[in-house]
């Protein structure tokens, strides 16, 4: 059984494309099956620095999107979607005209939107129209960005708390990586694991050090997510287990203009 992951939140610069690349280095590093996509076709980040590991999509163009469900058919994997501003109303469009959640069912496949938010309003309002859109038929995570927010007390009193807890979503934090370290990152054009490892990333010492530990908690995060969200490498559900390590992902891309998602 495969599973699909849309990571957005449609606000634009509240961390989505820095948790399309946790995941996608989470499966590297987890060895976990996964296809991924990036919707962002003027500057994608898995396009620039997991190149290898990713391919574009056009949400706007059905035959392209309808690569995300090929994809989860074609094997047992985790398919993650990095969903860019300004794409969920084409998202949406795709979903509902092909009835996309009901054949999700039929075919075994468990449909997850991730919703990343900073502790603005906005994305409080905006979660609640995708409840408001979709109710209980797919699955859902939110994540509060402590890169992008400190006080999410506004998100813990809103009605929309209880009412994504009533659908069983998952909430979990997103650890904030020193800001200085995170534009390294993205001016050296680098993986977030040559970024925590290759000592000819462009980082020094400390800064890999802070990489690290900020990997470790972000993927602390997502152990303790429901297992059956991730495809394991036999097929099955994922066990929480500390991660390996990881064999090289690629170390450079082109020259990003930086984080922008």
């Amino acid at each position: 059984m495969s599973s699909i992951h849309f990571v957005g939140g449609e606000k634009g610069g509240v961390g989505k494309s820095v948790l399309a690349r946790l995941l996608t280095q989470f499966h590297i590093d987890r060895q976990l099956p996964f296809t991924a996509f990036d919707s962002d076709r003027s500057h994608g980040a898995l396009l620039r620095f997991y190149r290898d590991y990713s391919r574009p999509i056009a949400l706007d163009d059905f035959e392209s999107a309808d690569q995300v469900m090929e994809a989860a058919l074609s094997a047992a994997q985790t398919v993650l979607v990095d969903l860019a501003a300004q794409t969920s109303l084409s998202l949406h469009r795709w979903v509902e005209q092909n009835d996309l959640l009901e054949l999700a069912g039929e075919e075994q496949v468990t449909v997850v939107f991730w919703h990343v938010l900073d502790d603005g309003a906005d994305g409080i309002a905006l979660l609640d129209a995708l409840c408001d859109r979709y109710q209980d038929a797919p699955r859902y995570v939110v994540a509060r960005n402590f890169g992008r927010g400190k006080d999410f007390s506004a998100f813990e009193a809103a009605p929309v708390r209880a009412r994504v807890a009533a659908l069983g979503a998952d909430v979990i934090d997103l650890p904030e990586l020193h800001p200085a370290t995170m534009r390294k990152i993205d001016h050296q054009g680098t993986s977030l694991w040559a970024a925590a490892n290759n000592r000819e990333s462009g980082l020094g010492l400390m800064d890999r050090q802070r990489v690290k530990v900020w990997m470790q908690r972000a993927y602390q995060q997502f152990d303790r997510l429901d297992p059956t969200l991730f495809v394991a490498a036999t097929g099955g559900a994922v066990d929480a287990a500390p991660a390996p390590v990881s064999p090289p992902a690629p170390m450079t891309a082109p020259t990003p203009t930086g984080e922008t998602a």
